[in-house]
């Protein structure tokens, strides 16, 4: 495997603060976001890389694994439960590597060969039977409407090259993040593939606010459907509803619509309730004759 130098990538040296590394991460793909640079692959290769960097040094766990590991950061628990530990020195993009951790090279080897019946060496492991390690987590985001997931749907995406066609269900929510078995990078030594993560962005394009399965919205009501009361329609995520207004309605009371919400993740034909409130609306630009009525109800008030 290539060793990809995430701290280059960024254009940081190895002592950056979390800081600097936001700072540098936001600025390059800011530069090589495909909407700024709509069919340029160069562009689209460099932005996957610059995210990919990111996912590594912009987690301060992830980093501190990345810089005792390298390439192999993802397996930094399987190595430390064996006792060892190896580190990557980053001067000038380099992969000098040097080791700690109470084995000498040939201890090491020893370690391996007894328990994997393989060896290794300062290129890698070798032998018979190297030990192999499950492949890189990828991790993508998908930007959606909140109307684009009032229903399931099929969708696209298209990672490292490959078109994966998934089925994401209504309900969907901001920030989710679900797991696609096998779309990750490929195995080290003939081990199995890393997962693919995908995450979420679910954008509200509606006039409704959303907590989990509910939703609410906030009506114009005029004056005299408040006081007399009378019929009114309403629109909701699955089209319009008439509503019966109770006479002498006041401003901010809260109707609610049973089953009138959002779709509950992975309950087909469950929903949730919209809850909606009236917002009483006073008539402005009143005529003489308007006022003179109003005066004549506040008399008999």
């Amino acid at each position: 495997m290539k060793f990809k130098d995430y701290y280059k990538i960024l254009g940081v040296n190895k002592n950056a603060s979390d800081a600097e590394i936001k700072k540098a991460y936001r600025k390059l793909a800011r530069k090589y976001h495909p909407d700024v640079n709509p069919n340029d692959k160069e562009a689209e290769r460099k932005f996957k890389e610059i995210n990919e960097a990111n996912e590594v040094l912009g987690n301060p766990e992830n980093r501190k694994k990345y810089d005792q590991y390298g390439e192999h950061w993802k397996h930094a628990d399987e190595f430390e439960k064996a006792g060892y530990k190896k580190q990557y020195q980053h001067a000038g993009g380099g992969g000098q590597q040097f080791y700690s951790g109470g084995f000498t090279e040939d201890d090491f080897s020893d370690f391996f060969s007894s328990m994997f019946g393989g060896g290794f060496s300062s290129g890698g492991f070798s032998g018979g039977r190297d030990v192999k390690f499950r492949g890189q987590e990828f991790h993508a985001e998908l930007q959606l409407n909140l109307s684009d997931v009032f229903k399931t749907q099929k969708h696209t995406i298209n990672v490292n090259g490959k078109k994966i066609r998934l089925t994401i269900p209504a309900g969907v929510e901001n920030g989710q993040e679900i797991k696609i078995k096998g779309y990750g990078g490929e195995g080290i030594n003939g081990g199995p593939k890393g997962d693919l993560y995908i995450k979420f962005n679910v954008i509200n394009n509606t006039p409704f606010k959303r907590d989990g399965s509910n939703l609410y919205l906030t009506v114009d009501l005029d004056l005299y459907k408040a006081v007399l009361g009378g019929d009114i329609m309403i629109n909701t995520m699955d089209g319009k509803v008439k509503l019966k207004v109770k006479p002498e309605t006041q401003n901010g009371t809260k109707v609610k619509l049973r089953g009138k919400g959002f779709p509950v993740y992975k309950q087909e034909g469950q929903f949730g309730d919209l809850f909606v409130t009236y917002n009483v609306k006073i008539p402005t630009n009143l005529t003489e004759k308007e006022k003179s009525l109003f005066k004549e109800l506040a008399k008999l008030r």
